[in-house]
């Protein structure tokens, strides 16, 4: 795969220029170059890019075999530094998560009161003028 290591050098553009070649030239291979992009995962196609979309409950339950991919660096004092650093920064990324979700949920609330505020307004207004008009007939 010295091929492969070589265009990785050069970035996503290389990879993309590869594979529009090769579907110019036999469209065979360039579904072939599509399919090993897709599958080796060097487009940055993952579950994490898809943003608000992804499951953030699965990605909390995962959270403990992540951390248990450290190597220990050989400082006992380090090792435990860095995993309380790391624990730290996961409960203010999950308080910052909640606080997001709690924001979300305030703004479609206001949102659907107001709508509901408007719409009873426009019920009221337009049982008004069918009241005034039988009694003007």
């Amino acid at each position: 795969m010295e091929l492969a290591a070589k265009i990785d050098d050069y970035g996503k553009p290389a990879w993309i220029g590869l594979m529009v070649v090769s579907f110019i030239v036999f469209w065979p291979v360039g579904l072939a170059v599509l399919a090993y992009l897709i599958w080796s995962g060097r487009m940055g196609c993952s579950k994490r890019d898809f943003g608000r979309w992804y499951n953030r409950e699965e990605g909390r339950r995962n959270r403990g075999f992540r951390r248990g991919k450290h190597r220990s660096s050989g400082n006992t004092a380090f090792d435990e530094y860095r995993e309380d650093m790391i624990r730290r920064l996961e409960e203010e990324q999950d308080e910052f998560h909640d606080f997001l979700d709690r924001l979300r949920r305030a703004k479609d609330k206001a949102e659907f009161d107001q709508f509901m505020a408007d719409r009873q307004s426009r019920k009221g207004s337009d049982n008004g003028d069918a009241e005034a008009a039988p009694g003007a007939a």
